[in-house]
């Protein structure tokens, strides 16, 4: 709960809370899934995020996920509850510092928003996801080429997306 309103709910198979800790804490070691609610509204869902492990401090409201760690954000208009689109992250570790109101990670990153696919290594964003910022981009973008191209830019895609899982592993 936040200010009476609940803004989050999740979902986890086991939670350790260290309440007698100097920096107390809840560990979630196999795994959470969390759904957050818009600030207007307690039953439509801002977003989605999973993770093979979380931890949460209490006294920063700092949260830690690890391991496939996957955010769906719901995109609407300011006041509206269609959703209109769909922001979705991929990552091995991220950040939401609920105090500041900022999310963001140090590892590789993959963001498919409707504009596009974007790639990159940690990024800075506000929790709305409205505002991300790589710090260090890498994408790709479509152009019209003639067929040729087409295919040597595939085998040359298919190439580097090879050189990045196996850098992955």
């Amino acid at each position: 709960m936040e200010n009476g309103r609940r803004s989050y709910t999740f979902v986890t198979p086991l939670m350790e809370g260290y309440s007698m800790s100097t920096n107390p804490y809840q560990e979630f070691r196999r795994g959470i899934s969390m759904t957050t609610y818009t600030q207007d509204s307690t039953n439509l869902v801002d977003a989605t995020i999973t993770a093979n492990y979380a931890i949460y401090y209490e006294n920063q409201r700092l949260w830690e996920a690890k391991g496939n760690v996957i955010i769906i954000k719901n995109n609407r208009k300011d006041g509206d509850t269609t959703v209109t689109s769909h922001t979705e992250i991929y990552t091995q570790q991220l950040f939401w510092n609920a105090k500041t109101k900022k999310i963001y990670s140090n590892v590789d990153t993959k963001i498919v928003q409707p504009e596009g696919l974007h790639e990159g290594v940690g990024f800075d964003a506000d929790d709305d996801l409205r505002n991300i910022h790589f710090r260090k981009y890498s994408s790709e973008m479509e152009f019209e080429v003639d067929e040729s191209d087409r295919e040597e830019r595939s085998r040359e895609r298919d190439a580097r997306e090879a050189e990045a899982e196996a850098k992955a592993k």
